[in-house]
Order: C-alpha cells, then structure tokens, then sequence
C-alpha cells in the first residue's frame, strides 16, 4: 500500500521540535529511526499529518556513564547497544539483547527511544529496562519527568507519556548484578513468541534482588514477582529453579495469539526460566 499524503519538517534542537509540535499539534508523529512507523504508514495504521524529523537533534544522542548510571540517548541505535564498550561494561543485558532485535538492516536505523515507545510486548528492550530497573527521561516543553521503567508501560502499545511528549535518555543504574535473555522465535529475526530477561546477584552461593521479566506473554512486560520471590535468598539450583518455574502459574495469564494457546506461553515460560537461571551458574554470564 502507498503512505497516506503528508507534510514533513526537521528538528535540529529540542527548541525546534518544542516549537513544530505547538504548531502541528497532535496531526503531528515523530520520527526517528521509524523502523516501526514506516510500515504502520504502509498500511494506513498511522495517518499523520506532519511527521517531523528528531534524527538532528544532537541532545538525543551519546552514551555517557554519570556517577552511577549509564545514560543513553534516545536516539542510540541497536547496532550500538552491540558495540559500545560502555554498554558492554555496565549494561550487558542490553548488549545481548540488541542482536536479538530482527536484522541488521533494522538495527542499522533502530532507535533505543522509537522501541521503548512503541512499547510492542514482544519487543526485547521493554523487558530489558524493567530488569535494570531503568528510569526513563521524558521531555517535553515543559521540562523532564523521571519514570521508572515499571511504571512506562501501561497497556498493549500504550505507555506513560504525554502528549507532545518524547523520550529523552535512559538511565541505568550500575548495580554489578548478572544478567542475561533468552526468547523463542519461529524464525531468526521473528518476534519472540515468548522471551525473559532476568537480573539478579548471587552473594555467598545465595539469589539476591532476582528480577525476572518476561516479554511476548502479555499486554507489557510481566515482571514476575512470585517467581522472582521463590528464589529470593534461596541457593540457585534445580529446587529453586523448579519453585520458580511453578511460581509463574501466579504471575502470568497470557492471551492467546497467533502463536498459540495460553497453555503454550505459560509452557514456553517455564522452558525458558530453566535456560536463563542455569546460565547464571555458566561462568561466561557477565554482570550488568
């Protein structure tokens, strides 16, 4: 299908994209790497009416560690949540994430703030922040707000901001705990039909502040907190593992999908809670 007709300008500061925003109003979309926004124009899903350009707004961009976060741009791309050393050093989870996320053609133009955005519930970096207990910067004309990742997203691509209001960063806190993700795809590049990202630290052989996060079973991303809590203080084992595994019955009621029955998610759950808490005893598991 074509693109609906439409006007488009480009932003070179958040001065500018601050003033087009009050001039377009909400006939307004933005666009960064538009990965998402593109086919959602194809098929008429999205009709604006000005899409505005944030691609030159330099604020949006740089990885950068401050104190003890790690502050992402907005506009970081996929390709370098792979690559950069600090990601690599104080966010593994998201440098293992991001090859996960379809191709690199994808990738290559991805953003960080277009995903988290779009807030799709089979999308890796949603589930990511929850288990780094990120805070995400939103900025508007009126200033910035501070959300915890928990609280972003709402409901089936739906998320806590406002209107004529954008992601600015990311922050992550530099907590020294393992992470790791692991999903299930039909195919490499497929959405995952049901996925989880989990953080913990293991103090003398015994799970401390386990966060597990599933995505692809749910409206948002599903923090797990009865599994996450039948491993607290617990040594990390086939037992704890298994108490975890039943704990899920509590945390997850899954929709059926194109993929499958609930019954399926919830199973793929369990198969996938077993991968990632074992590969936390793999000394090849980095810290986040």
């Amino acid at each position: 299908m074509k693109w609906p007709a439409m006007g488009y300008a480009r932003a070179k500061s958040l001065a500018e994209l601050w003033s087009a925003l009050e001039v377009h109003g909400s006939a307004a979309q933005i666009i960064a790497g538009g990965q998402t926004l593109l086919a959602t124009l194809a098929f008429r899903l999205s009709e604006p009416g000005t899409l505005i350009d944030i691609n030159g707004i330099t604020q949006l961009r740089g990885i950068s560690t401050h104190g003890q976060v790690l502050r992402l741009g907005a506009l970081t791309l996929h390709a370098e949540l792979c690559s950069d050393p600090l990601v690599k050093a104080h966010a593994p989870l998201l440098a293992a994430a991001a090859p996960l996320i379809a191709h690199p053609a994808i990738r290559n133009r991805g953003t960080l703030g277009g995903s988290l955005a779009y807030a799709d519930p089979a999308a890796e970096l949603p589930a990511c922040m929850v288990a780094l207990e990120a805070t995400i910067i939103a900025a508007s004309a009126k200033g910035e707000r501070r959300i915890p990742a928990a609280d972003f997203f709402n409901d089936l691509l739906q998320t806590a901001l406002a209107p004529q209001e954008i992601i600015a960063a990311v922050e992550i806190p530099l907590t020294g705990r393992l992470a790791a993700i692991e999903e299930i795809t039909r195919r490499s590049g497929d959405y995952a039909m049901a996925g989880l990202a989990a953080t913990l630290a293991l103090e003398a052989g015994r799970v401390v502040a386990p966060r597990l996060v599933y995505f692809g079973v749910g409206n948002i991303p599903v923090l797990a907190a009865a599994a996450s809590r039948a491993l607290e203080g617990r040594s990390l084992d086939r037992a704890s593992i298994t108490s975890a595994q039943q704990a899920l019955a509590e945390d997850l009621d899954p929709p059926r999908d194109l993929h499958g029955p609930p019954e399926m998610k919830r199973h793929l759950a369990r198969v996938l809670t077993e991968r990632v808490l074992l590969g936390f005893l793999n000394p090849k598991v980095e810290a986040a």
